[in-house]
């Protein structure tokens, strides 16, 4: 784990947390609580993450969100969308997120337009695929 997250405040916040909630039982949750089943879930794109059934409370994600402001997040996923070299071990960009997306925006690395040899790489996929079928 990295030194610098467990020192931060959240961080410890967050470890109070949990030995606040350790013998907290998810069914007193639901107990105190009769609007549980409706939150806390996320809608996004379609898919519905209801972690509702997690012991977890309001308090824990707020917590959460307070770790991920301190820990830098929002900045670290633009640099992620920017093609910078966010992978420290292999001191390289992480572009799986462009070839999931499809994103046909131009994102260039090393002066090298990343769209376009993508493009061609799922042609030749594709050309590759149909061959073996």
């Amino acid at each position: 784990m990295n030194a610098a997250l467990t020192t931060l405040p959240a961080w410890q916040v967050l470890v109070a947390h949990h030995d606040m909630m350790r013998d907290v039982h998810l069914r007193q949750l639901f107990a105190d609580d009769p609007t549980r089943g409706e939150r806390p879930s996320f809608d996004a794109e379609g898919i519905l993450l209801d972690s509702s059934k997690n012991c977890i409370t309001d308090e824990t994600l707020s917590l959460l969100l307070q770790l991920a402001v301190e820990c830098g997040l929002r900045q670290r996923i633009d640099a992620m969308f920017r093609g910078e070299k966010i992978n420290v071990t292999e001191n390289r960009s992480v572009l799986h997120c462009r070839c999931a997306r499809r994103v046909r925006r131009r994102l260039r690395l090393a002066g090298t337009c990343l769209a376009a040899r993508w493009t061609q790489s799922s042609y030749n996929l594709q050309s590759r695929n149909q061959l073996c079928n």
